[in-house]
């Protein structure tokens, strides 16, 4: 079992965050930067390690996320699920021997679908291992890609990705009804009308309608982007077939964390919010004592 001080570091796509461990556990320090995936040139990140170090200390460092990617440090093999913390420990990879590992991520193989996911697993058994969840329940970590995630026994189960986020980015980019989503997205009338639309699943009709309520004045222009924003959120959870009263917990920041909970909550179910940089640092510090 690995022992003393350590650096975890949550390596996204587009932010990072730094924590130092002490050899008890206790966070001596955290830090969020912007120097994510792609704001690290290729063959860099040696140099990002070692300026991580001089500012944080001279310690081993666990890394989590797309720095395990393709186009990270190095392309990391998935593990496999049913997996907990144990089994991500046994696939940590060691870019410097002794000194930086990577924390492999998990994947989904039925038939001819897959789903992966490289970070929100730390966030996930984490939530778990610091009581911030239950070892059996389904947890959503809302984002640019959605992550719902079964978890049993404290091992994800089964999860599967919504890309939610990006959609809302690429209709308001590219789309036919993107001049209209330029208003802010808030809970609100205009969400709420816009989750309880996604949730009878007919999204495309209601998506073309975006344009059509405000052109007829029957919506008005600045409320399309919260609606449209329901919509997507809602089709999402209507896919969950959420029972009555069941139970979410809910990761992510109070901003998107809150406009899903209001969406779960719409749906019936129960929105339960757990801090999600608290459950990273539960976990990386739990597959760090699991390190042989």
């Amino acid at each position: 079992m690995a022992q003393g001080a350590f650096l975890g570091v949550d390596w996204g796509t587009t932010n990072r965050r730094v924590y130092r461990f002490a050899a008890d556990g206790a966070i001596e320090a955290s830090e969020r930067d912007d120097k994510g995936l792609l704001s690290v040139a290729p063959g860099t990140f040696p140099a990002e390690a070692a300026a991580i170090r001089a500012q944080f200390g001279d310690l081993p460092m666990l890394c989590a996320g797309m720095v395990g990617s393709a186009k990270g440090w190095v392309n990391v093999p998935y593990v496999a699920c049913p997996a907990g913390t144990e089994a991500l420990a046994e696939g940590l990879h060691w870019v410097e021997p002794e000194r930086t590992a990577i924390v492999p991520g998990l994947s989904i193989a039925e038939r001819q679908s897959g789903d992966v996911m490289r970070g929100e697993e730390v966030q996930l058994l984490g939530a778990v291992a610091a009581g911030l969840a239950p070892a059996d329940g389904l947890l959503c970590q809302p984002g640019t890609h959605c992550k719902w995630a079964r978890m049993r026994g404290q091992s994800v189960a089964h999860f599967s990705t919504s890309m939610t986020g990006e959609m809302f980015a690429l209709l308001k980019a590219h789309s036919l009804i993107g001049g209209f989503l330029s208003g802010e997205v808030s809970d609100g009338p205009a969400f709420r009308s816009g989750v309880v639309d996604g949730l009878d699943s007919r999204l495309l009709r209601h998506l073309f309608g975006v344009r059509a309520a405000a052109l007829l004045g029957l919506r008005a222009e600045e409320d399309c982007a919260a609606y449209t924003s329901g919509l997507l959120i809602g089709s999402d959870i209507a896919s969950r077939a959420l029972a009555k009263g069941e139970e979410v917990y809910v990761l992510a920041d109070p901003y998107l964390g809150g406009l899903y909970a209001a969406a779960i909550e719409e749906a019936g179910a129960r929105a339960i919010a757990v801090d999600s940089h608290a459950s990273f640092a539960a976990g990386i510090l739990q597959i760090w004592k699991e390190c042989a």
